[in-house]
């Protein structure tokens, strides 16, 4: 890794997960194209979050990670965005006030449209085609035209994040974020939920506690931290030719920042020491995520982190641990302590999702509730064995009333799934779920602070 980088400079190592677009001058064309267009995101907002995140490793504050597990061009819009918008802050507002600490909010949005996949091709029937990589590459639709990969598709995925981040920022920064609001970000389908009562409690809590610092005199709308909220964007960066157009220089410093995403990820599949994904990845200046599966052992971590974070930079590195209910007592520690041991500074987050993906009597893929809490409860009681700050969680979610994951405080069941399946890839937890697991995680936070969390047993004797 001691050669001189370049944004291309991935291009010289082996990479896994790449498309096999058919027109290799087509490909070439748009990636020249798109290094034309204006940034999605800037150097300064990216800095930002590094800051932020760096609160995160210090233990000073937590990160709410979480959107679609691969955004779909047709469902592309503004109430689903403003949903997606409301249930995040009722869950950030959760966080902050129940965990009593600042709630960093980064969405999987305005990005994340590539997929991995574990095989190249699926079946449906005796019949088998190109496996779907998400709408930035081919279309969903079983035929073998929309599996071919196309690569006018990132031209669209760079309209259509440019157009949601238009719209984020706006929700963020012109009052739709205002705490004197908080009561109005209910959806109108869980009023009747069993979370409405206990978020309704809080936000009254919240309107009182705002109503008497208005009675002591003190002017809310000088105070813009009240009115308005930092909100930044994440993918996973799978396809590196389109993350190399959007590299771009800082003028201000003169580094190189991927102005695709405030912050972007290394998938599991994708994290080899000597290829592509990594190499592109140590020269950018974002904060950068790194996906940690059961096959990941303590010597590679930090091989990857002398690579990825060679200053040892706070809030450079988020380890987005991803082991799956019934694995991650067996694998986080060994991480931990080693990480902890070369005094390594890391955020360390937990996504219960991706281990925790099973097959329904049904037939439908789909992750159980309860799995995905234990799991978090397990990274939190790992933490406090270890001494060490559980940073954050990974959620894949929805704002929509989908029927995706089993469990939850309405209990879907297998033969619920049918009703409202709409994932285009893996499932989501709904705006219901999402809540429900935001006061589960606030719980876990007060007894973090209070030292309350209960170590695992297994943990401390591995």
């Amino acid at each position: 890794m001691s050669e001189r980088w370049t944004p291309e400079s991935w291009r010289s190592k082996p990479v896994l997960q790449v498309p096999d677009y058919p027109d290799a001058k087509a490909l070439a064309d748009v990636e020249a194209q798109l290094a034309t267009f204006p940034p999605l995101v800037f150097a300064g907002e990216a800095r930002n979050l590094k800051k932020a995140l760096a609160r995160v490793a210090a233990g000073e504050a937590f990160l709410l990670q979480g959107g679609d597990c691969a955004e779909s061009f047709a469902e592309h819009g503004a109430n689903n965005i403003r949903d997606f918008f409301r249930v995040f802050l009722q869950m950030a507002v959760v966080l902050t006030y129940a965990g009593a600490v600042p709630v960093v909010k980064v969405g999987r949005i305005a990005g994340q449209f590539a997929k991995p996949r574990s095989s190249p091709t699926e079946k449906v029937g005796g019949v088998e085609l190109p496996s779907y990589r998400g709408d930035i590459v081919n279309d969903i639709a079983f035929t073998k035209e929309a599996r071919v990969p196309d690569p006018q598709r990132q031209l669209m995925a760079y309209r259509q994040s440019a157009a949601t981040l238009n719209l984020l920022r706006a929700f963020a920064t012109g009052g739709y974020a205002n705490l004197g609001s908080v009561h109005q970000w209910m959806l109108g389908f869980l009023k009747d939920s069993p979370q409405s009562r206990r978020y309704k409690e809080l936000a009254d809590r919240i309107s009182d506690a705002l109503n008497f610092m208005r009675a002591c005199g003190l002017d809310l709308e000088a105070h813009p931290e009240l009115r308005s909220t930092d909100f930044y964007t994440s993918h996973e960066a799978l396809l590196l030719g389109y993350e190399q157009a959007m590299t771009r220089v800082d003028s201000t410093t003169g580094d190189w920042y991927a102005t695709s995403g405030h912050m972007i990820w290394i998938g599991d599949r994708t994290r080899q020491l000597d290829h592509g994904h990594v190499e592109y990845f140590r020269g950018i200046k974002n904060p950068i995520g790194l996906k940690c599966g059961p096959s990941l052992k303590a010597d590679d971590l930090l091989k990857l982190i002398d690579v990825l974070n060679p200053d040892n930079e706070p809030g450079r590195l988020t380890l987005i641990s991803r082991f799956g209910s019934d694995k991650v007592v067996e694998h986080l520690p060994n991480l931990i302590r080693a990480v902890k041991r070369e005094g390594r500074v890391v955020v360390w987050s937990c996504d219960p999702m991706h281990g925790n993906t099973i097959t329904s009597t049904t037939g439908y893929k789909t992750r159980p509730f309860d799995r995905i809490l234990s799991e978090v409860k397990s990274f939190f009681a790992i933490h406090a064995a270890e001494g060490t700050h559980a940073g954050g969680v990974h959620l894949e979610m929805t704002g929509k009333d989908v029927t995706e994951c089993l469990g939850g405080a309405r209990a879907i069941t297998d033969e619920d799934l049918n009703d409202r399946y709409h994932t285009v890839c893996d499932p989501r937890l709904n705006a219901e779920q999402s809540i429900d697991m935001a006061f589960l995680v606030a719980e876990l936070l007060k007894q973090e602070r209070a030292g309350k969390v209960k170590p695992m047993p297994a943990a401390a004797g591995l």
